[in-house]
């Protein structure tokens, strides 16, 4: 609502209608650098636009920040304004965010990846706007492999081997804490991710497949899980059965692993400065699972999205573009490592100096595994958490992969007889 200003002409007062500053408020996430990168571009759009923002810290687990954001928006709660969310939500929540369509050039929209603006148009709504792309890769220790005269591996079967030889290796010269392998095995959306690498690389499929059919219970998906399960406590310590990102990035930047599987955000931390293997980490693709397999990596990223429930969707709407600007875009990738949705930026020097796995990225993009979101839609969380469920109980010994994935397609199709 505008409110009145004085304004004194020629002697005498003039009332002028001044536009009120409106507070946003938006969610961020907290991983790595990303609370305070977010932080910096909100304050920028503030600065420049008069009005306010109110940054909302939320919970690192993509699992409890969808709890939360559900439990807001079932209520119609105005308490934020803009929303981060994942590339696997769209179909979930799109119902309580607006239409971006009438706010967006068609060229904006053909100058991203195309794979992540389709992600995000739900029944022909624009419901949100892709700000950084993500795929798993896989981290590994330079200097260890190089020590060992060791090629990065291609295959997870020489991962395995790598790992175990080079820890037993430095263990043997006193090396006692280094493990082989960490990944993140805690029962939540991050092991979906790392499971379903393991299962579409080994040509397992991916869940669900496009037409609704339940594919899971199938002997490569079960070969995939029970090589992974072989990891515990030989190459991997019992305890990434509860590591999410931020564990097992600390456990590799402490020195303790060989190899990790993360997304890109944890890039500059690992070699940033007071990092104790800063410059001594390398980057690739995930390996193939072999006999004909492909490396892949999950397809990730992060969305802003105005809730509709707000009572200041200009401005939101305003913040949104800001924050998924091509400008924006660039000065996260070059200042945090943040991958840009905006194609163009993958030929930019800056961007490309500072985030030497660009290329390696842009070819995992090409070939990255998206969750069955899109077709399961509002399901998908109760498709993950089964997903889940049943690959932790198989690495924590709690039955075999071919029994618990049998007993999770079962629960599937349960699920899809009630409709995706």
């Amino acid at each position: 609502m505008p409110f009145l200003r004085p304004l004194l002409f020629a002697g005498v007062v003039l009332w002028t209608a001044q536009p009120q500053a409106a507070t946003v408020a938006i969610s961020c996430g907290a991983v790595g650098l990303e609370l305070s990168v977010c932080r910096e571009g909100a304050e920028a759009w503030a600065a420049k636009t008069g009005h306010q923002v109110r940054v909302i810290s939320t919970p690192n687990s993509a699992t409890d920040r969808l709890a939360l954001y559900q439990q807001l928006l079932a209520a119609g709660s105005a308490d934020i304004d803009v929303f981060q969310i994942d590339v696997i939500w769209p179909g979930i929540l799109h119902e309580h965010f607006i239409d971006l369509t009438p706010h967006v050039t068609p060229e904006r929209l053909a100058a991203q990846f195309e794979t992540v603006a389709a992600n995000n148009t739900v029944a022909g709504r624009l419901v949100a706007l892709p700000w950084f792309v993500d795929a798993g890769l896989l981290y590994f220790r330079k200097d260890l492999l190089e020590k060992y005269a060791i090629a990065p591996p291609r295959t997870w079967q020489q991962l395995t081997e790598a790992a175990e030889r080079i820890q037993s290796e430095e263990r043997r010269a006193d090396n006692d804490q280094l493990w082989g392998f960490v990944w993140q095995g805690r029962a939540y959306e991050g092991l979906t991710c790392n499971a379903l690498e393991w299962v579409y690389s080994r040509d397992g499929g991916t869940l669900i497949d496009s037409r609704g059919e339940v594919t899971i219970d199938n002997p490569r998906a079960a070969a995939a899980l029970e090589l992974a399960a072989s990891w515990i406590d030989t190459i991997t310590p019992l305890g990434v059965l509860n590591y999410d990102e931020e564990q097992t990035r600390g456990v590799f930047q402490s020195g303790r692993a060989v190899f990790m599987r993360n997304w890109p955000y944890a890039w500059p931390l690992v070699n940033g400065k007071g990092s104790p293997i800063a410059g001594r980490v390398g980057i690739a693709p995930l390996p193939a699972g072999g006999d004909g397999g492909k490396s892949t990596g999950t397809l990730g990223g992060w969305q802003l999205a105005v809730s509709r429930y707000s009572q200041v969707r200009e401005e939101a709407i305003d913040l949104v573009l800001h924050l998924t600007s091509l400008a924006e875009q660039r000065r996260r990738a070059i200042g945090a490592g943040y991958y840009p949705t905006w194609e163009t930026l993958y030929d930019d020097p800056e961007v490309l100096a500072a985030n030497p796995a660009a290329h390696i990225l842009q070819a995992v993009l090409e070939g990255a595994v998206a969750r069955p979101s899109d077709v399961t839609g509002r399901r998908y969380n109760q498709v993950s958490n089964a997903f889940w469920t049943a690959v932790h109980a198989t690495l924590a010994g709690r039955g075999s992969a071919e029994r618990n994935l049998d007993r999770l397609a079962s629960r599937l199709q349960r699920l899809s007889r009630r409709g995706w």
